[in-house]
């Protein structure tokens, strides 16, 4: 299988401000308007990412389209007035040391969007773990169709147990190969990047091609015929949908030979192993409001068997008047959050509730033991289970698990030329 990951021409700023430069990616922060009010202070008139990108914050806004306009100005003017180093043919390996001390590795580098699918059931190498919400992709094409650059914040994971493959980097760097290193703004912690030599880039790439060989793959997750999932999607799963839906739509204007050539073939991502110890896996609850309470739990339990007893599927249950340990016996997902997540589907298409995703238990509780709500509560997903379940379910329900705090996600900082 040919590796649907290689180097590209990063550009990297030079002689600026690099705190000032690197913004936290925009879907994070979207309901504190104070948080972004902070992050433009801090800017002022340095050259910066957030003048590049359009924090979600602003999505609704009246003046959006000359937003994005100005961005598209931004780019030009920014290429035109040569404030990039372009380092041609690269990978780069980073270290983001978190607000927490704990250190991320990363590897930077371009992904083939023909190889990549966020259709539910694909079998490409380069999947979406939960569900792609199509109604958020125009609005990010607005942004991204005219523009001149890409700046990710995308994250793509690998399944590296042995970690092989990106944490061995470390021992191939040197301090000459150092592209940038300074401290993020707004609790982001560090951040230190090195450019990778040839040989380096050689061994990663006959690395992954060990990770995607078929029988191995076939071997190690006990299936047959599911298509190799090399690549699974971390963070930004909407802006590599907008960056396939652009790249599909430009498809339609040129030759075969034009597009499979053109920059916009390829996004610029960071890899990163699951296994890191720094990133962890935190479970996202459900809590239903305003619903009859007694309808919803027996609904439940004619739709699943439901026992006390420890066999199954474990979740938490908590009403005004109980708060339960229970499992379902007959489950419908490889994970307890997808089996209660297809039934809360059906069972609010029909009944009144709303649902709402919550972080942290004694939130949950705390709204679920008022009148008229159900909480739900699970237990973290393994990161064990997660490309086993992409692989055998096609996607993981949306808002199965978050992987940090959102002053860890990733900040814009290398940017690309799509044009």
């Amino acid at each position: 299988m040919k590796i649907p990951f290689k180097e590209g021409n990063i550009l990297i700023p030079k002689n600026v401000d690099m705190t000032k430069w690197s913004v936290v990616a925009c879907d994070q922060y979207t309901s504190e308007p104070k948080y972004w009010k902070e992050v433009e202070e801090i800017v002022g008139d340095s050259p910066s990412t957030l003048n590049l990108t359009l924090p979600e914050i602003f999505l609704e806004d009246d003046n959006v389209s000359e937003r994005i306009s100005k961005i598209n100005e931004n780019m030009k003017k920014m290429v035109d007035d040569d404030i990039f180093n372009e380092y041609k043919d690269s990978m780069i390996y980073l270290e983001r040391t978190q607000d927490d001390g704990k250190v991320r590795e990363g590897l930077m580098g371009i992904v083939d969007l023909e190889e990549y699918s966020y259709e539910k059931g694909s079998q490409t190498p380069i999947r979406a773990t939960e569900k792609t919400v199509i109604e958020r992709i125009p609005p990010r094409m607005k942004v991204r169709e005219n523009a001149l650059l890409e700046l990710p914040h995308i994250m793509i994971l690998i399944d590296d147990d042995k970690k092989e493959i990106i944490e061995n980097l470390k021992n191939e760097v040197t301090d000459e190969d150092v592209v940038y290193d300074f401290d993020l703004m707004q609790k982001g912690g560090h951040i230190k990047g090195y450019k990778l030599n040839d040989s380096s880039i050689n061994e990663v790439k006959e690395k992954l091609e060990k990770l995607a060989d078929k029988d191995f793959f076939e071997k190690r997750y006990g299936v047959k015929d599911k298509g190799v999932l090399l690549f699974a999607m971390g963070d930004g799963n909407h802006s590599l949908a907008t960056a396939k839906a652009c790249y599909e739509k430009l498809k339609e204007t040129m030759s075969e030979e034009e597009y499979l050539n053109n920059p916009a073939r390829y996004a610029l991502v960071e890899l990163v192993n699951l296994h890191s110890d720094a990133l962890e896996f935190e479970a996202i609850h459900r809590v239903i409001f305003d619903t009859d309470v007694e309808d919803l739990v027996k609904s439940l339990n004619e739709y699943y068997n439901i026992n006390e007893d420890g066999n199954g599927q474990k979740f938490e249950l908590i009403t005004k008047d109980y708060d339960k340990v229970l499992y379902i016996e007959n489950p419908k997902s490889n994970i307890p959050v997808g089996s209660i997540q297809m039934f809360l589907d059906e069972y609010l298409e029909n009944h009144k509730g709303k649902i709402d995703y919550i972080h942290g238990d004694d939130t949950t509780k705390e709204m679920a033991s008022k009148d008229g709500n159900v909480g739900i509560i699970f237990d973290a997903m393994s990161k064990g289970d997660l490309f086993k379940t992409v692989i055998l379910d096609g996607a993981l329900p949306r808002k199965t698990f978050s992987m940090g705090h959102a002053h860890d996600k990733r900040f814009y900082l290398e940017a690309r030329k799509i044009k």
